[in-house]
């Protein structure tokens, strides 16, 4: 299939197989990993989304329970779309090692399985969302960062590794931190709002954090739930 010169309107996203082909300007890449220690077993996923230029903007893991290799696998899809929706990304290209998802994203294979189904039809309908969307399948290699991010879930038991690294917008401001009055370089901890989406939070504020923070999570739940 023939790449398109322009970026199409709105709800008319493309599906591409050509894993060789270079990527647009503009476009946020997303690597993305499922694992199931059993199949089914013990589940998780990772992502890793990329900006156009390259910087990791998001790393997400989370533990999704008892679930097959290929759930687990369209959970970090749904997880992918759901960010890029959300924080306005009009292009994505989506990386994974499973060549059944991508297939069957690009309509090559059906999808038979009853567990699948309404996870790729989700998948279908936000890709549409897009401007530009496309799906590649990459050797596991080259799938690595997902992959570790997918088992650091794993090990970790049922809970989940966020970090959020999106530059500040118009849209996303980061709270005001307070100081202390005997160090005004310690930072006093702060409210960050976020969405429950696929079964993982998503901060919805940059954090700003070195690498390798570890962060913790007190989660205070709306009054009607």
């Amino acid at each position: 299939m023939a790449r398109p010169t322009k970026t199409s309107p709105p709800g008319s996203a493309r599906l591409f197989a050509d894993s060789q082909a270079s990527v647009p300007a503009g476009v946020h890449v997303a690597n993305i990993d499922g694992a199931s220690r059993g199949n089914p077993g013990p589940a998780s996923y990772g992502v890793v989304l990329r900006d156009p230029d390259g910087k990791i903007v998001l790393e997400l893991a989370k533990n999704i329970g008892r679930e097959t290799n290929n759930v687990a696998e369209y959970f970090a899809l749904l997880a992918a779309l759901d960010y890029a929706t959300i924080h306005r990304i009009s292009s994505l290209r989506i990386r994974s090692d499973s060549e059944l998802l991508v297939r069957q994203m690009q309509g090559v294979y059906k999808v038979k399985s009853p567990d699948l189904k309404p996870l790729q039809e989700r998948a279908a309908k936000l890709s549409r969302q897009l401007q530009y969307f496309a799906i590649e399948h990459v050797r596991r290699e080259l799938n690595k960062d997902a992959d570790a991010l997918a088992n650091v879930a794993l090990d970790a038991g049922g809970t989940a590794k966020i970090e959020n690294r999106r530059p500040a917008t118009a849209e996303s401001k980061p709270a005001a931190e307070a100081s202390t009055p005997e160090n005004p370089q310690v930072k006093l901890p702060r409210a960050l709002r976020a969405r429950y989406i696929s079964g993982a939070l998503v901060i919805n504020e940059p954090l700003d954090l070195p690498e390798g923070t570890e962060v913790v999570l007190e989660v205070t739940l709306p009054p009607k739930f």
